[in-house]
């Protein structure tokens, strides 16, 4: 009996993992832990239904992150004080933030591991109530977006040392700055997934109201008032309640957790987008040249773009509509309270009404809100420090002579 119910929970186990066809969190979640494992970045073995910390894989955590703070020190003295390396003054300043960012975010990563394990524990049980279809429409997505951003990603750092512009401090250590890459870009798609399955709560949670005023609706049209219906539509109700208040506990959680990390994103896809720009279509030969003519015909410099732009909008797409499946719930609490006539169930949905108005279920990093605001900030913000390291090349280049502007290509 035993070993027939050992040999069928592995067949089980084997059938969560298939591509495109999750049926519960952690068989949604695969393709991301596998990718962490091979990074070294999961410390956590993953059973039936608990994640614990792994000794011999926190070891391997603590290792990398030590290696990873050493080289970003490493660099920041090459390129700060062993007066070997002199760049001008704006690829100090962003390779001084990417090693500077890259160290804080080691950092944070291993002092939230512990945290984090309670947060993927927390979210694997509210979310162990969705039915198998929501994995699945959930798995096509997260599964395919996994697939396709690592090779994308892939692809665009091996391309990385063919441009020669982009490697401006030579080091043994180059290759490590790739895996610091792969290592932020695993994370942010970890947080993302979670994001992901949290909507699909809310939207678990607003289809059972949505079937609870299709119920009332037809007792209504029908003049049927079976009393045997509401001490079930009742206790339904409470369970949704409770089911509503753990997932907005659990997106507090998810904030707090990966404020930090979310924070340090945002700051290197603006400051990679803004100095990249800068150095590939601003040019000075006699004068003040901003070329995209010749850079928009160059792969490395679309891919390097887009993949900035999409990773960021991803990220931005999930908060903003896990935040808007959140607030549905509120219209249809109301709509079910409008059409109620039963005292009991008036009061609870009131009482409902009530929590999710005190709930602040919007995805946040510090304070700042992860909507689709942040992207026209990030835009207006990244035209504006354009702007202004242009003015200061001018300006650098008018102290030696008189400066000559010749826009060849509008923005």
């Amino acid at each position: 009996m035993f070993d027939l119910s050992y040999k069928s929970q592995k067949r089980i186990k084997k059938r969560k993992r298939w591509l495109f066809h999750a049926t519960d969190f952690q068989s949604l979640m695969y393709l991301n832990f596998i990718f962490c494992k091979i990074l070294g970045i999961f410390p956590y073995n993953v059973t039936v239904s608990t994640f614990e910390i792994s000794k011999p894989q926190y070891v391997l955590w603590t290792i990398i992150t030590c290696a990873i703070c050493i080289y970003e020190l490493i660099m920041f003295y090459k390129l700060n004080f062993s007066g070997r390396v002199r760049l001008e003054v704006p690829k100090t300043i962003s390779y001084n933030f990417h090693f500077i960012l890259g160290a804080f975010a080691a950092i944070v990563w291993y002092v939230l591991s512990g945290p984090r394990i309670r947060l993927l524990q927390t979210v694997q049980e509210i979310s162990s109530r969705l039915p198998p279809e929501s994995y699945q429409k959930l798995s096509k997505l997260i599964h395919a977006k996994d697939i396709i951003a690592f090779f994308f990603l892939l692809c665009q750092l091996l391309m990385l040392p063919l441009n020669s512009s982009e490697m401006a401090i030579d080091t043994m250590l180059e290759p490590l700055r790739l895996y610091i890459a792969m290592i932020v870009f695993q994370m942010d798609m970890l947080y993302m997934n979670c994001v992901c399955v949290l909507k699909a709560c809310f939207k678990e949670i607003n289809n059972t109201l949505g079937n609870l005023r299709e119920l009332v609706m037809n007792d209504i049209s029908k003049r049927i008032y079976h009393e045997q219906r509401h001490p079930f539509m009742l206790t339904e109700l409470k369970a949704v309640k409770k089911q509503h208040l753990m997932v907005s506990g659990t997106v507090q959680m998810l904030n707090i957790i990966f404020s930090l990390q979310l924070l340090v994103t945002i700051m290197v896809v603006f400051k990679q987008i803004t100095f990249f720009l800068y150095f590939h279509i601003v040019q000075w030969q006699d004068g003040l040249s901003i070329n995209l003519d010749k850079q928009i015909r160059n792969e490395f410099f679309v891919s390097y773009i887009i993949y900035y732009f999409i990773r960021i909008t991803l990220i931005v797409w999930a908060c903003e509509t896990g935040k808007n499946q959140a607030v549905e719930i509120g219209t249809t609490v109301h709509d079910v309270l409008n059409i109620i006539s039963d005292e009991q169930m008036k009061h609870e949905l009131q009482l409902f009404s009530l929590q999710i108005l005190q709930c602040d279920n919007t995805f946040s990093a510090k304070g700042l809100t992860v909507n689709a605001a942040l992207l026209t900030t990030m835009a207006s913000s990244i035209t504006t420090y354009l702007l202004i390291l242009i003015q200061f090349l001018g300006i650098s280049h008018s102290c030696d002579g008189q400066t000559v502007i010749n826009i060849t290509e509008t923005i």
